[in-house]
């Protein structure tokens, strides 16, 4: 059995916020290339300072896609 933690679970490691085009936020870990498509809006830190960072940031969870459609059709 391995003792391996999941990079994406692990509270002592470095994270990332990433974002995409669509304004959704992702956090991400440091050591992970960031995937096409999404951008780093939150350099390197804790993982409970990265999950701060998505809450005070990302409150409207629509994809901006569907927010414009919303706001035209107002």
């Amino acid at each position: 059995m391995s003792s391996q933690t999941n990079p994406f679970e692990d509270g002592d490691a470095a994270y990332l916020v990433l974002s995409n085009e669509e304004n959704q936020h992702s956090l991400w870990p440091a050591g992970i290339e960031v995937p096409a498509g999404w951008t780093v809006v939150n350099p390197s830190d804790t993982r409970e300072a990265s999950l701060a960072y998505i809450e005070e940031n990302w409150q409207d969870m629509r994809p901006r896609s569907l927010v414009n459609v919303m706001q035209d059709a107002a």
